[in-house]
């Protein structure tokens, strides 16, 4: 993968998640591979495998946001091969979270794969969490 080849299919899903968290997750669902082996992990549920899977984990995920944007990607780290990539980030939102009335800004811990499937760059795994500061030992325990 080109420099410039990372840098359009990560400014597309930077675009993706901007829509996605508008409630919108068909920008997203379209840059994932639809192949058995891809896999999605988000703040919301247990990880999902498999294409009919990671959808309705994307669709119900979605339904969380409302009135969002992406304000910020610090990217940590990246590395690409002919056929594989992947970023490691940090990425800055402000969305209506489930039922609330007024805009809230959030950060989300984030990890996506990107593997070549014919001429096309992919979504193979995608994983989110709110976890973008130090924790404590005891944050691991169930009561933490």
């Amino acid at each position: 993968m080109s420099r410039s080849d990372l840098a359009k299919v990560v400014a597309e899903s930077h675009d993706a998640v901007d829509a996605f968290v508008k409630g919108d997750p068909e920008p997203l669902k379209e840059l994932y591979s639809q192949r058995d082996d891809v896999t999605i992990a988000n703040p919301f549920g247990p990880p999902s495998r498999g294409w009919a899977n990671a959808a309705e984990t994307m669709d119900r995920a979605a339904t969380n946001f409302r009135e969002g944007e992406a304000i910020g990607f610090e990217r940590i780290s990246d590395y690409a091969t002919a056929d594989l990539a992947y970023i490691v980030g940090i990425e800055q939102f402000r969305s209506k979270l489930g039922g609330a009335d007024s805009i809230t800004g959030f950060s989300l811990r984030v990890t996506t794969v990107f593997r070549r499937e014919a001429e096309d760059w992919k979504i193979v795994h995608r994983h989110a969490d709110p976890i973008t500061t130090s924790r404590s030992t005891e944050s691991l325990s169930s009561g933490g």
